[in-house]
């Protein structure tokens, strides 16, 4: 070999290198950028929270103290009651356009950290949306999205003579709605066996029809309820929640905590996503809003293990009733998750046995995300499904073919992104939302 071609063999393992540098970079730098926008986005919700209760709670003042004087005309107390509740919605406003001029600022967030902390310290607790509560609010949100999976089935149903067009224009809809293919097969079969459909043509009878068949797929006798909301529960009932990162998977944690306080339980945070920066500070967020403790790492990098064993002692010597550890989502290659997920759960039960394993699923990624889904149920043993993104935007099939491949219920939907936004997943609910 001579001496031209070892030095081009040097300036394309030169070049190569160079180049695979600059894509690591790039990626870090990426990383940064969404994970500082996602912090800027929840510091914004916190900001504009608290001065909406401010603002609350200072009209409520001005009434009662209005009502108290009712008997005096105008007097100068009144005027100072009225003074004080003007500034006081003063404040709020200006507190809101304060949230909105930090999200301009972008960066400038971090210059400051004392009069963040001070803002959470001095907003009072908030008080998480009952459950109840919760599902008549995102049944009606799904029944006006702009979903279309129920309604395209019904308009071709519900015509006079059903050709074999039709049908597979039913097996292509049901297809695009992320039903998956064998369940598809499955529910067209039975649906050119109903009488009601092939019969009749009665719009009512073919509604009726489609709902059963669509409530059989979902499945009504399936025991959804979360493992720490049983009565055999183990307390503190350990909870890990698991998915790839970009699914919404520590904000998830965030509004579980939520939930499991509107019931009235004692909640506990731990933050064993240490592979993200931000994923700790994220979640101490969450925390605060509703006076729950997070357990994190003081150092990032640090062991995940290590963080989930420090939040398993504590959530026992507290007595908590629930604890939540939050994990990381990457999936660089199967055998690395595989190993870290499960020492996690091994020093958590060294503790706490583990009641539940949540796999958080992006309902917009669709047949895309199963197959990431299947590697999670793999490593960990899941027992069941969070989906996220449940709205306008994704495909109502997912909750069929998710159950139907991963072989566990979903359990929890998420539609929005309001704090709030998160319910136990009820089948009725569920199919009526999609044909209305």
């Amino acid at each position: 070999m001579d001496t031209q071609q070892i030095i081009a063999i040097v300036v394309v393992a030169v070049i190569a290198i160079a180049l695979i540098v600059a894509g690591v970079l790039a990626d870090r730098s990426r990383r940064k950028r969404i994970d500082a926008a996602e912090q800027a986005r929840e510091d914004r919700e916190a900001a504009a929270k608290a001065a909406a209760d401010k603002a609350i709670a200072a009209k409520q003042a001005a009434g009662s103290e209005a009502g108290s004087a009712a008997g005096a005309a105008s007097t100068p107390s009144d005027q100072k009651s009225g003074a004080e509740s003007a500034e006081s919605m003063k404040q709020a406003e200006s507190a809101q356009s304060a949230a909105s001029s930090t999200e301009s600022a972008g960066s400038a967030q971090s210059a400051q950290p004392e009069s963040q902390t001070s803002q959470t310290a001095e907003s009072q607790p908030q008080t998480p949306e009952s459950a109840t509560s919760r599902m008549t609010r995102l049944k009606a949100r799904l029944a006006n999205s702009a979903n279309p999976f129920g309604k395209a089935l019904f308009n071709i149903l519900a015509k006079d003579h059903l050709s074999e067009a039709d049908w597979e224009d039913v097996e292509d809809t049901l297809l695009m709605a992320d039903v998956g293919a064998d369940a598809s097969e499955q529910l067209v079969d039975e649906l050119r066996n109903d009488a009601r459909i092939t019969g009749t043509h009665d719009p009512a009878q073919v509604r009726e029809a489609l709902r059963s068949k669509l409530l059989a797929m979902v499945g009504t006798d399936t025991d959804r309820r979360l493992n720490a909301d049983k009565p055999e529960a183990h307390k503190p009932s350990v909870i890990i929640m698991v998915g790839v990162n970009g699914t919404g998977k520590t904000t998830t944690a965030g509004k579980l905590a939520r939930l499991f306080v509107a019931d009235g339980k004692s909640v506990m945070l731990g933050a064993a996503d240490t592979f993200r920066a931000a994923a700790a500070d994220q979640l101490e967020t969450w925390g605060a809003k509703v006076n729950v403790p997070v357990v994190r790492s003081d150092k990032d990098g640090a062991d995940p293990a290590s963080v989930a064993f420090e939040a398993s002692q504590r959530a026992k010597n507290e007595n908590a009733d629930v604890l939540i550890i939050d994990t990381a989502g990457r999936l660089q290659n199967k055998a690395n998750l595989m190993d870290e997920l499960g020492k996690i759960r091994r020093v958590t039960e060294k503790n706490l046995p583990v009641d539940e394993v949540l796999l958080v699923l992006d309902a917009t990624t669709g047949q895309n995300g199963m197959e990431q889904a299947k590697v999670f149920a793999q490593a960990i043993g899941i027992t069941g499904v969070v989906l996220s993104k449940l709205d306008g935007s994704a495909k109502g099939g997912i909750v069929i073919s998710v159950q139907k491949e991963l072989g566990v219920p979903v359990k929890l939907v998420g539609l929005g992104e309001g704090p709030d936004d998160l319910a136990p997943f009820n089948p009725e609910d569920f199919v009526d939302g999609i044909l209305a």
